[in-house]
């Protein structure tokens, strides 16, 4: 069953949270605070955590950071908030999606959904980065070391360690490996990362590079990987072998 953590201070929006999460069979957790928040990870594994960006001991932005550092668990943020800067700010720590209240309700279930859907899969059974060959329902490829299994949405490292990405990360990196060494412009990524479900706008795709750099290449401040074509866009540098 689905178990959604809403960390909110404001016992209305909890309620207002809670009555939704149960009319969908759903279970839920609350927390009024980041000690709460830590409390209740102790109990439960969440497949959601509704994450509020103003909480009175702690910000949101702080903790959805340390979160993403050792967790995997995908967090929407709930805040007040609704300029660029908060939203790129929010993907930037790790958020896979960004709600601003007063929120519609269902606006909220359809995005909890939305993000159920497209992480649903990270459980699935995979080959490993060393195995001769993967599933055959599986889409799964190499680059430069790399082994990333496109329909279990799973990437390891070249020592076969499993490394978490968002859904955004994941999405970008996808639009890479099925482009290898061609240029991607801003407006493509947008498109290639939009047309999948990811709350995706202009301003972030660089935030989203940087993320996945982090991640991914040895040196993020001399990329190999993904370089940058200065005035065009974006191009993973690797040949990219199918499985």
């Amino acid at each position: 069953m689905v178990k959604i953590l809403a960390v909110d201070d404001d016992p209305d929006v909890r309620d207002i949270v809670r009555y939704e999460i149960e009319q969908q069979g759903w279970e839920v957790e609350e927390a009024d605070s980041g000690a709460g928040l830590r409390e209740a990870l102790k109990r439960i594994v969440p497949d959601i955590i509704l994450l509020d960006i103003r909480l009175p001991d702690e910000d949101g932005l702080s903790i959805a950071q340390r979160l993403r550092a050792n967790s995997p668990i995908p967090i929407i943020m709930l805040t007040g908030l609704g300029s660029d800067v908060d939203r790129i700010v929010g993907l930037e720590v790790g958020a896979d999606d960004y709600v601003v209240k007063p929120f519609n309700p269902r606006e909220l279930m359809a995005r909890i959904k939305a993000v159920l859907r497209r992480t649903g899969t990270r459980t699935t059974p995979r080959a490993s980065a060393g195995a001769a060959a993967s599933p055959l329902d599986h889409d799964c490829r190499r680059f430069g070391g790399w082994f990333i299994d496109l329909t279990a949405r799973v990437l390891e490292n070249p020592g076969g360690e499993t490394v978490s990405l968002t859904n955004a990360e994941f999405l970008l990196l996808e639009a890479f490996v099925k482009a290898p060494r061609c240029i991607l412009s801003r407006d493509q990524l947008l498109d290639k990362t939009r047309a999948h479900g990811a709350d995706v706008f202009d301003r972030t795709i660089d935030v989203l590079i940087l993320r996945l750099r982090r991640k991914i290449e040895a040196n993020p401040g001399a990329p190999r990987l993904i370089r940058t074509e200065r005035g065009a866009g974006y191009v993973l540098d690797a040949e990219v072998e199918s499985l």
